[in-house]
């Protein structure tokens, strides 16, 4: 049993609880989107538009700038938690994990940043720089949760850095590209069951303890990486009333570095170093997030009415496995590790309008459903129980003067209740390759999140 290789691609594969959108995406990069539950990507009202629909930077005059701050609050929620340590790999009959079986593994309020600016260089060409992070969650059991040895907590926070240039080709249709850079850091914690080691399961360690779960010892890893990637978008005013727009991202790969740092038990410390458990060890791993596929249309009602909506494709089902490189391979501890997540393509679909209440005051709504790429209660993570998700959300703009205005938006996102059966015992073709203490556990979710938003811009 491998009780020390320990699974860097949690990181990006379930640090993400508290992400609003499905599977890993935080949701919302715009205010002035989100009050429209991210229907109105055909807008191109601020240069928020280059994540949207870069091609919409032609729409804007001069120098503009939106800067945006998304104040989110997730509720996570486990209880009916309950665990066993494997039958064959340690004991003649299965036993039964003690500790915490509910509470609250994410509530805390998070602030996210939000960065664009665009220059129309003459009436062809318009640059653009967005600065905005697409994933930012943190998670954390209890300690003594009986789902520890699986993941205990885990931390993540992106940004991404976006040059964009847009082509006004004629009067209707205009073209973008840009270049995606992406850092991400990454951090967890795992426990793992040095007990039934020390207490005569493994034949280089003596007899020292009572067994399972009486000397548990656990990691805290950190890793981080720059990715790059791209985006492309196309739109197309068909007429004075109604406009569509295409926006493509790119997949970013990312191969994470990090190291494992251990917290081993006291009693069996000594044995442990000498059986080459290490007090820390370098890891990697090699994964690609998801490229997605926007299609967006707007249409102007009357003077007064906008009415927005958009259809997002994501290619979730790229995830479907995780390799985990492991340093100790040059010392013969072990070598690799394979995830099978399993996740599915998804889609997202958004509704939206905005009515001009005054000529400074506009008010915006929208609702979206979004679904979840985990196909079933087999393959959902314990740090990551998500399920289909429903937005519903209002917002407004008002005009501070001729070039400056202020949105507003708030939205709150209804997540299915969850229920995820983690497996910790896995194989590659037949092979044993085990990421924590094989245990196997179940919990129950409930999910929720509220995002407040506020968004400046100005034109220069």
């Amino acid at each position: 049993m491998k009780l020390k290789h320990l699974s860097l691609s949690v990181m990006m594969m379930g640090a993400s609880a508290a992400v609003m959108a499905s599977g890993y995406h935080f949701g919302t990069q715009s205010v002035s989107a989100q009050s429209t539950a991210n229907a109105s990507a055909a807008e191109a009202a601020d240069a928020s538009t280059i994540f949207y629909n870069a091609a919409g930077m032609t729409k804007l005059e001069g120098t503009n700038f939106s800067g945006a701050l998304n104040l989110v609050m997730p509720s996570v929620k486990y209880s009916n938690a309950s665990a066993t340590y494997p039958t064959a790999a340690l004991t003649a009959t299965n036993s039964t994990v003690q500790g915490v079986k509910s509470g609250t593994i994410t509530d805390d309020l998070i602030a996210v940043p939000h960065l664009y600016a665009t220059h129309k260089l003459n009436d062809q060409i318009t640059v653009g720089l967005g600065i905005y992070v697409p994933f930012a969650s943190s998670t954390e059991y209890e300690r003594n949760s009986v789902l520890r040895y699986n993941l205990n907590a885990t931390s993540l926070k992106t940004i991404d850095i976006n040059p964009t240039i847009a082509f006004k080709l004629n009067e209707q249709h205009s073209v973008a590209v840009g270049v995606i850079a992406q850092h991400a850091e990454a951090s967890l914690r795992q426990y793992a069951n040095f007990g039934y080691a020390l207490a005569g399961g493994n034949a280089a360690l003596p007899g020292s303890v009572a067994g399972n779960g009486a000397a548990d010892g656990f990691a805290d890893v950190d890793g981080e990486d720059w990715g790059f990637g791209y985006n492309l978008a196309w739109m197309w005013d068909i007429n004075e009333a109604a406009r569509i727009g295409v926006n493509y991202r790119s997949q970013v790969e990312h191969t994470l570095k990090g190291t494992a740092k251990w917290a081993k038990p006291a009693a069996g410390y000594t044995a442990l170093n000498a059986a080459g458990f290490k007090d820390s060890e370098d890891a990697s791993v090699a994964i690609d997030t998801p490229e997605s596929l926007s299609v967006h249309g707007m249409y102007k009602l009357n003077p007064k009415v906008n009415l927005f909506g958009d259809i997002t494709w994501t290619k979730h089902s790229r995830f479907d496995r995780a390799r985990l490189i492991y340093g100790n391979a040059k010392t013969g501890q072990g070598d690799t590790t394979y995830l099978f997540p399993a996740w599915e393509d998804t889609y997202k679909v958004s509704l939206g309008g905005s009515y001009q209440y005054s000529d400074d005051l506009q008010l915006r709504a929208g609702v979206a459903y979004d679904k979840s790429p985990v196909p079933n209660d087999n393959y959902r993570l314990a740090t990551m129980p998500d399920n289909d998700r429903t937005w519903l959300s209002f917002g407004g703009k008002y005009n501070l003067s001729k070039v400056a205005s202020v949105d507003f938006a708030y939205s709150y996102i209804f997540i299915k209740d969850a229920k995820a059966n983690v497996n910790g015992t896995c194989s590659f073709q037949g092979v044993s390759q085990c990421v924590s203490s094989q245990t196997r556990g179940t919990a129950d979710y409930k999910s929720s999140a509220q995002i407040v938003g506020v968004q400046y811009n100005h034109r220069f």
